[in-house]
């Protein structure tokens, strides 16, 4: 770190995930010292498996990157107009994932690691911080994720005299290439569709017949699963379930989810149509790990490789990483911060990333992005300013701290769950903008909706570049 003794007083950031990296990034840009306070190194987590910052502990995909007709793409889109780290590096590691924004795991990590320890007005300290930042840090932010800490997590709660929320997130197995059977298997994208760095072949794809479809679902209903203690009590979030309880759901569900078989053709029997498809999905550079999409599992060790291997192609299949569970904490924030995510009653402290109950790599990075914005804002004595509704940051900010109709549900249960962006956040457009100015007439069905999505993002990305501008 360079002398700062010129310098405004250091914001601190609790937390070296994706929001913490991203708000140290954003505050240190507008010449402003970050202390960047990372636990790993000193004391680990059941779910990271290394010290590195912004490790993916899930999956590597930062899903759509269509910004003309994708939420999640929009959000991609204005994050990199507001100069995001987290989206810079991602972009530079990226592998073929058909129309999705995939990375190389460790590469990604490694850059923002670098990144932020070469930056001059940076100082990361590896410590726990086990209680609420002191009055006299002024400005601090607490990005700790869905792993929080047990002992920062009971100040939380003290803090705020409400119990935080809990949800349990799956986490999909990851195979090595070598040792998926091609004969079976083969690459296509779904709809052969081109993305970034990709090919229209980025999947490896392994296909069932009916009959071993269902003995599949058999296997998983019957597999042995990790089982929760009656007191934990903490749902699932349902943006990232578990395979098995998806098929506790109903014998069709993966069918129609995960595995379903819509615009694949078989390279080797193009004339027989799969009854389900399992898509996996290049994890790193070297090509050599890919993951099993959407196959979150709480299935035991033993039973996963067991079931895992019935599917076609990977009856031969060595896992680099099974999957697993962890826990998710997250505040009821529309109830507890205001606008700025500020701590109500709490001048100057903020929470950022999913801990406050946004869903995904990069709602995470986006709500970091703006804490440390608005965090920066209020150091330098200028107020902090909102991005517009309409605008995707704009749209999950909202959600996050107020959108909710937040209400009691049965057993004093708060109703408040993790989001992931999505249109249904994004105010409506004005009356008449679905009209044609040609024909003067509104379009109908699917292409209404395609159209309607359009406008909104387009809307959404005019109204970001003239808030980045300002």
């Amino acid at each position: 770190m360079s002398d700062t003794s010129n310098s405004p007083k250091p914001i601190h950031v609790i937390g070296g995930g994706l929001a913490g990296s991203e708000a140290a990034w954003q505050i240190a840009s507008r010449d402003i010292p970050v202390i960047l306070h990372e636990m790993r190194g000193v004391r680990e987590t059941a779910a990271h498996k290394t010290d590195g910052l912004a490790e993916l502990v899930c999956s590597n995909s930062f899903r759509s990157d269509d910004a003309t007709s994708n939420a999640v793409g929009v959000i991609h889109a204005e994050m990199r107009l507001a100069n995001s780290l987290i989206m810079a590096c991602a972009d530079a590691h990226q592998v073929p994932a058909g129309g999705a924004l995939a990375v190389d795991r460790g590469g990604f990590s490694d850059a923002v690691t670098e990144k932020l320890v070469a930056h001059p007005m940076i100082t990361i300290v590896r410590e726990e911080i086990t209680a609420l930042p002191p009055e006299d840090w002024d400005q601090a932010i607490i990005a700790t994720g869905p792993l929080t800490a047990p002992a920062l997590a009971e100040a939380i709660s003290a803090r705020t005299g409400k119990e935080a929320l809990a949800f349990f997130d799956a986490i999909a197995p990851i195979v090595y290439r070598d040792t998926i059977d091609m004969d079976i298997c083969w690459y296509q994208s779904r709809y052969d569709k081109v993305g970034p760095g990709g090919t229209g072949k980025d999947y490896i794809n392994c296909p069932m017949d009916e009959t071993e479809y269902n003995a599949f679902i058999d296997a998983l209903i019957a597999g042995d699963k990790t089982d929760f203690k009656e007191w934990e009590g903490t749902p699932y979030f349902d943006g990232c379930l578990p395979i098995e309880v998806m098929a506790e759901r109903g014998r069709e569900t993966l069918r129609h989810g995960p595995m379903k078989p819509m615009g694949l053709t078989n390279a080797h029997k193009p004339d027989i149509k799969a009854y389900a498809v399992v898509q996996l999905r290049q994890d790193n550079a070297l090509g050599t790990l890919y993951n099993m999409v959407g196959f979150q599992t709480k299935l035991r060790y033993g039973s996963q490789k067991d079931v895992l291997k019935m599917i076609p192609g990977l009856q031969d299949a060595e896992f680099a990483r099974l999957g697993g569970l962890h826990r998710n904490t997250y505040l009821n924030a529309p109830t507890l911060l205001d606008g700025t995510l500020a701590l109500k009653g709490r001048s100057g402290l903020r929470f950022a990333g999913q801990i406050t109950g946004c869903e995904g790599y990069v709602e995470s990075a986006s709500i970091g992005l703006l804490a440390g914005r608005f965090a920066a804002a209020e150091r330098l004595g200028q107020p902090p300013v909102i991005p517009p509704s309409e605008t995707a940051l704009g749209s999950l900010l909202g959600h996050v701290t107020g959108g909710h109709l937040s209400h009691e549900e049965e057993g004093g249960k708060r109703s408040f769950q993790p989001m992931n962006i999505n249109f249904g956040l994004f105010p409506e457009l004005e009356p008449g903008a679905l009209i044609d100015p040609e024909t003067g007439k509104r379009p109908r069905g699917k292409a209404k909706s395609s159209v309607k999505k359009q406008l909104v993002a387009k809307r959404a990305l005019e109204a970001c570049k003239a808030w980045v501008d300002a």
